[in-house]
């Protein structure tokens, strides 16, 4: 068994360093706020009080944060991840950050300290049943030596190369949001023409966007939104395709298509809940759209 710290306990990384423990890992955790730390304290773990404490004597680091910035804070800012890391220690980031973004932070690492991306697919069901797909980038080395750790939370697949696990996040990702649009897209258009809500569910359950539709259709039904995927961060994660294919210099409709919609949820006040949460606000678009949804202080009806 191996010697882990994992840095960043939100909805995602506190079921994933759950399953490192039950792994039988010697897992060291910290984050930001340390109340976060109690329940996997009391499973085992020990807490560090910094980053730079974190990775103290551990053979891995694990990052699982919320943002490009975020990363790089706690890997470079006071207290840093970096300070610590050494010689034959692998950092294995595991946030939606890029393929951009990683390589700027595995360019700034200490000499001696490997580079492992290996961001997942998956909400917290999957990262709580160890049913994740991990998309790695490493080299072949590096890859062999967090295989075992990485298949203790999900199917691990060697995308190739270091910084290529990152952008085939991007590409999954590309595809969750024109799904989830096209799902609210659909069923405005439904409603507008007059259509009974549940016959066009079901039809549109057995419709190339079947999966979004099965996945979301009893919280647009509810009209209630428990986040197993925050829209805030599948809005920042559209935002990263959209970089990355303006980088690359394509010009991808559909995915700015999905970052408009995402976006004007986020100004609805939606950004705390699922990211299903956007077929709402598509639905009130719809002239012939009663009310559908509310969230706190908000109004669905343009002025």
């Amino acid at each position: 068994m191996s010697k882990i710290a994992f840095l960043g306990l939100g909805q995602m990384g506190t079921p994933m360093a759950m399953r490192l423990l039950e792994a039988g890992h010697d897992v060291r955790v910290w984050n930001r706020d340390p109340d976060r730390t109690v329940a996997l304290s009391q499973r085992g773990a020990s807490v560090a009080v910094s980053p730079s404490d974190a990775a103290a004597d551990v053979e891995f680091a694990i990052t699982m944060l919320a943002t490009p910035e975020a990363v790089h804070a706690v890997l470079f800012g006071p207290s840093g991840l970096a300070e610590t890391l050494g010689g034959g220690q692998i950092l294995i980031e595991m946030s939606t950050i890029g393929p951009q973004a990683f390589r700027s932070v595995a360019a700034r690492l200490p000499d001696g300290v490997g580079a492992v991306d290996a961001p997942v697919r998956g909400s917290v069901p999957e990262a709580t049943s160890g049913r994740l797909h991990v998309f790695v980038g490493a080299t072949n080395d590096d890859f062999e030596r967090v295989r075992p750790i990485l298949e203790s939370l999900g199917d691990v697949r060697h995308i190739g190369a270091p910084g290529s696990g990152a952008a085939m996040k991007l590409v999954v990702n590309a595809t969750l949001g024109a799904s989830i649009v096209a799902f609210g897209e659909a069923l405005a258009l439904a409603t507008s023409v007059g259509l009974d809500r549940a016959a066009v569910l079901d039809v549109l359950a057995e419709s190339p966007i079947g999966p979004a539709v099965r996945a979301k259709r009893a919280n647009v039904e509810a009209n209630r939104y428990p986040p197993s995927f925050q829209l805030r961060h599948a809005a920042k994660d559209m935002r990263l395709v959209a970089e990355a294919a303006e980088a690359a210099g394509l010009d991808l409709k559909e995915a700015r298509a999905a970052c408009a919609w995402l976006d004007e949820a986020l100004r609805h006040g939606a950004g705390e809940l699922d990211y299903s949460a956007v077929v709402a606000t598509i639905l009130s678009t719809s002239p012939s759209q009663e009310v559908f949804g509310t969230f706190p202080n908000v109004s669905w009806r343009s002025s």
